[in-house]
């Protein structure tokens, strides 16, 4: 009989895998929002489709379901003081939304002006698994800059990869 691993193992485990640090907002009808995550990821290019994950506790969560919107914005090495907004510790959304530059998209929703890519999303779907909602959303419009190096966050802290150049194996 196979054993359960435990919360914690499983945390520590997870805190090795580096990821990309993104904020993902909403505005819509049941308001704005925004919360910081590293859970995203492509699921299929056709249709262009990805997904975000999100505490269901969260008092945001049914924002993002109501408004059936979001936009993954991807970080740059200057957002380390946005990200710490989002992910909470500026309890106020109009604190957080202040402490940068957004630009309105014909959806509706906002995206950070200086993201590295920013992918605006229709929520298709939204699963609960566990204590997280998994948002699936199909990308209805991409805004993307060619310079900038992305928040990365590694060992439970954020992290610089220096740029590369030349080809792999030499």
């Amino acid at each position: 009989m196979e054993t359960a691993v435990s919360k914690t193992e499983f945390r520590n485990a997870m805190a090795r895998v580096c990821a990309p640090v993104n904020v993902i907002t909403t505005n819509g009808p049941a308001g704005r929002g925004g919360f910081t995550a590293t859970a995203m990821c492509s699921v299929t290019d056709e249709p262009p489709t990805l997904l975000v994950c999100m505490n269901s506790r969260s008092a945001q969560s049914g924002l993002f379901v109501e408004n059936r919107r979001f936009c993954v914005n991807v970080l740059t090495q200057e957002h380390k003081d946005l990200a710490g907004y989002f992910a909470g510790h500026q309890s106020d959304m109009e604190a957080r939304y202040a402490a940068a530059e957004w630009i309105n998209l014909s959806s509706g929703n906002q995206a950070l002006a200086d993201a590295i890519v920013s992918f605006d999303c229709r929520l298709v779907e939204a699963r609960l698994v566990g204590t997280h909602n998994i948002f699936i959303g199909e990308v209805v419009d991409i805004r993307s800059r060619k310079d900038g190096h992305a928040l990365l966050y590694f060992d439970r802290n954020y992290v610089h990869v220096p740029t590369q150049t030349g080809s792999f194996g030499g």
